[in-house]
């Protein structure tokens, strides 16, 4: 089981991921790139909140 999230920087080709994983969460960002946490913070911190919603 995987969780993607995809920001405007980094290159990720979902049908690639797809192949070999099973997703059940991805997201895809237009702000960010590969250091999201220093950049985007409030992006970052708001999908892995979302993410983790539903194991409540």
């Amino acid at each position: 089981m995987s969780r993607v999230t995809v920001f405007a920087e980094d290159v990720a080709i979902r049908r690639y991921a797809e192949s070999g994983n099973n997703i059940v969460y991805w997201s895809d960002f237009d702000r960010g790139g590969h250091f999201a946490a220093m950049e985007v913070p409030e992006l970052l911190t708001g999908d892995v909140r979302e993410f983790f919603r539903r194991f409540r």
